[in-house]
Parts: C-alpha cells; structure tokens; sequence
C-alpha cells in the first residue's frame, strides 16, 4: 500500500487496516516459528506499512490541534 493510498482513507477505514495487517503479522509468525513461511519479506512489507498508517493518522493528529 502507497502512502497516497493510505492518506486517501479516512481514520477510521486505517484503524481496520491496522488491525487486519497485525492479524496477518501474527499468522506470518506462527509461519515463520514452525517453518511454513513462504515469504519472509512479507513480515517487513506488513511492519514498514503499519508504521507508514501510524504516521499518516499521527500527522492528521497534529494537524487538527494547531
């Protein structure tokens, strides 16, 4: 997910996103534990694209309080 795509989804529409990749992170781990895990990139595509939705709802944070 681009950053354009995320800053066009409203907060609320993130915060489901945000839940469904952490529920991906940890069925990827349990992956990576019993050694099925096909991809392990994965993991860090789903970690930087958490970070990148935290910092987009962070900056809207901001933006609102100034």
């Amino acid at each position: 997910m681009t950053i354009k795509e995320i800053r066009e989804k409203s907060n609320t529409e993130l915060l489901q996103e945000i839940d469904s990749l952490k529920e991906e992170l940890f069925n990827l781990r349990f992956q990576q534990a019993t050694g099925q895990l096909e991809t392990p990139s994965r993991m860090k595509e789903i970690k930087k694209t958490i970070a990148r939705i935290k910092t987009v709802i962070t900056e809207r944070e901001l933006g609102n309080n100034q």
